[in-house]
């Protein structure tokens, strides 16, 4: 397992120069997976240049290694988990913004995070996940490697659609975006980081459980995750989100962090 927050800090040896110009994202280029609020009308802060994407996660395990055989070994041995409660989260945890996978954080933070009560927080959010479908597109592109579940009949926590069979698996969206959400949140709320830590390791969890990624896919996630928050630290306009979030959050009082265990 990948040390996240390790990660992020040493990720900075591997950054790329700023591009000009930080592209609006069709959200649609990372999958219906990865579809939350669709915020059409922003653009992340990074353009696909910023980070060299192939170079840093390199390529996935072949299939007859002993990594992928533990791959494919782990994705066999998790169908077991069908309807269980842990099952039941990571099916919420699919949907980043409106099922489970926010209310992590939330918990975590001990404050609600959404448009209303967290504008600042939440449009940072934002912006980074299309960060991630910007970063995370072009490997995955590249390498193309097939989801875990094409080729059987396996339970999966999600209803298996003809885009799983287009939409590369590595690395995994979710855990780039889980991972860099976590450790942002947490450089914001330092007292709560542990927790969001933990929140964003579990969506990157939640999609071997549910079967839609192998684990290798989510560790080399987290890994382009914390590059891309290390690099995000270059960008100006990042950090003037990131500042206003932290004022946003010092004048928040905070409740007690209890996210449930499922």
């Amino acid at each position: 397992m990948i040390r996240s927050l390790f990660l992020a800090a040493a990720a900075v040896l591997l950054l790329g120069a700023a591009p000009a110009e930080k592209p609006v994202v069709d959200p649609s280029r990372a999958g219906p997976s990865l579809a939350g609020p669709s915020p059409i009308k922003l653009s992340g802060y990074l353009s696909a240049a910023a980070i060299d994407g192939q170079a840093v996660i390199g390529p996935p395990p072949a299939l007859d290694s002993p990594r992928g055989r533990a791959d494919r070994t782990v994705y066999l041995e998790t169908r077991a988990m069908a309807g269980s409660a842990r099952w039941i989260q990571a099916t919420k945890d699919n949907d980043l913004w409106n099922g489970g996978a926010l209310e992590r954080y939330a918990c975590a933070l001990g404050a609600p995070i959404d448009a209303k009560a967290s504008p600042a927080t939440y449009h940072l959010l934002q912006r980074v996940e299309l960060d991630a479908r910007t970063v995370g597109t072009p490997p995955k592109d590249h390498y193309n490697r097939t989801r875990p579940p094409i080729g059987d009949e396996q339970p999966i926590c999600i209803k298996r659609e003809d885009w799983m069979k287009t939409n590369a698996s590595y690395p995994s969206g979710h855990a780039m975006v889980g991972m860099a959400w976590g450790l942002i949140l947490g450089e914001l709320a330092p007292a709560r980081a542990s927790g969001l830590a933990l929140a964003g390791r579990e969506i990157g969890d939640s999609r071997v459980i549910c079967g839609v990624h192998y684990q290798s896919d989510v560790e080399a996630g987290r890994l382009l995750g914390s590059v891309m928050v290390a690099r995000e630290h270059a960008d100006p306009a990042f950090r003037a989100d990131f500042a206003a979030a932290q004022a946003e959050l010092a004048k928040t009082r905070l409740g007690p962090a209890n996210c449930p265990t499922p």
